[in-house]
């Protein structure tokens, strides 16, 4: 089976085609922004679900100890850490997950760090929950690499900043922090005592010859420092059934974060979300390899359209399926590059502006995609371009 040809989504809900006319004033663009993918979910969790379909009673359901077991050696394969299954908790998303810890971990008014730019979610959490935002503009480097500062973030910091959160790998801009990234900011952390969140969503989308390292896997103080939030979601292009884990080594966090997500009663989950969720970690290894491969010649495509059109910048991406394309030499403002990208080259990509004023003058273009669309948009975009 082709997983990587061509399907229609046009006549399903999907988020990123229903809201065209709403966003772009327009159903005639690509729709390439909201960060899953048009590629088939693997059939092993299409036929999983088939499976449990015959069975024709859908009531509540509790998450089997086999499906976190299964997530558990997907870890230690992929990412060389030990997980141990009282750590690991139900969640909807890592959004949902994000907000119950930083209520979990902080009071009103508290401070927690975030990283410019970053997924918008980051922001809203923290503004939405009554703390304060203390921004941490991540710089390019004469390479085009992003990093962070240490000195300044280390400059930063106040007696009420109590949280950090972490996006490893980071969306936007596509880095894989390194070990000696990590420890350096794991260290500050632990010295003005921090907690951090650390979003790691992304983390089996990662290309060679890059590795993701969990920050919780560095030392037994970041274990027990950390609250790591996992799941299929984009590994498997299964978002849309609405399941992530929380995994929180320490006991005290852990007792924090468990209390609040009492209160919000988060439940455990759905019986067809709990299927899913274990034959992907169970049977998905294949095809997880197989996307890599596509999504890496992807990247290459795109590298060689743009030392053809030198007026836009792309520096490859280390790790997820989001190129963070660099459109500043074109000299338009954002909301005028917005429009050309939606107008011109009938493309429908996330504005860089929405993950933060460093973000200004950029547009992140989601490239998982058939070969086939991908194709097309360029050819849009090198229209515009020319035109």
């Amino acid at each position: 089976m082709d997983e990587f040809r061509f399907i229609d989504r046009s006549a399903t809900n999907a988020e990123k085609y229903m809201l065209r006319q709403k966003l772009f004033h327009t159903e005639a663009v690509i729709p390439m922004w909201v960060a899953d993918m048009d590629i088939m979910t693997p059939e092993c969790v299409i036929h999983a679900v088939q499976e449990r379909l015959l069975h024709p009673i859908l009531g509540y359901e509790i998450m089997p100890d086999s499906a976190y077991a299964a997530q558990i050696e997907w870890v230690r394969e992929h990412h060389s850490f030990e997980i141990k299954g009282e750590w690991l908790s139900y969640s909807p998303s890592v959004v949902a997950s994000i907000g119950c810890a930083i209520r979990a971990l902080s009071e009103a008014g508290d401070e927690v760090i975030v990283m410019d730019p970053v997924y918008p979610p980051f922001y809203s959490m923290v503004r939405d929950n009554n703390r304060q935002l203390i921004l941490h503009p991540l710089k390019q480097d004469n390479e085009g690499i992003y990093r962070f500062d240490i000195e300044r973030l280390r400059a930063q910091i106040t007696p009420k900043t109590k949280l950090l959160l972490l996006c490893s790998p980071h969306n936007p801009i596509g880095r894989v922090w390194s070990r000696d990234e990590l420890l350096a900011l794991g260290e500050l952390c632990l010295k003005h005592g921090i907690r951090i969140i650390s979003d790691e969503i992304h983390s089996d989308i990662v290309f060679t010859p890059h590795t993701h390292i969990p920050i919780t896997s560095l030392s037994d103080e970041l274990l027990h420092n950390t609250i790591t939030l996992i799941g299929p979601g984009k590994t498997f292009n299964m978002a849309g059934f609405s399941i992530s884990t929380v995994c929180i080594a320490s006991d005290e966090l852990r007792t924090f974060y468990d209390k609040e997500a009492h209160c919000v009663h988060f439940g455990d989950g759905a019986a067809l979300s709990h299927v899913a969720f274990e034959a992907a970690y169970t049977y998905g290894e294949k095809w997880h390899r197989r996307l890599l491969q596509h999504l890496e010649r992807n990247v290459q495509r795109i590298e060689e359209w743009i030392t053809d059109h030198p007026q836009l910048k792309f520096h490859p991406p280390e790790a997820t399926y989001l190129a963070w394309l660099d459109c500043r030499e074109l000299g338009l403002g954002d909301r005028e590059l917005r429009e050309f990208f939606s107008s011109k080259a009938g493309l429908g990509l996330s504005p860089g502006l929405s993950f933060g004023k460093e973000g200004s003058g950029f547009m992140r273009l989601n490239f998982a995609v058939p070969t086939e669309v991908l194709e097309d948009a360029l050819s849009r975009l090198s229209g515009a371009l020319h035109g």
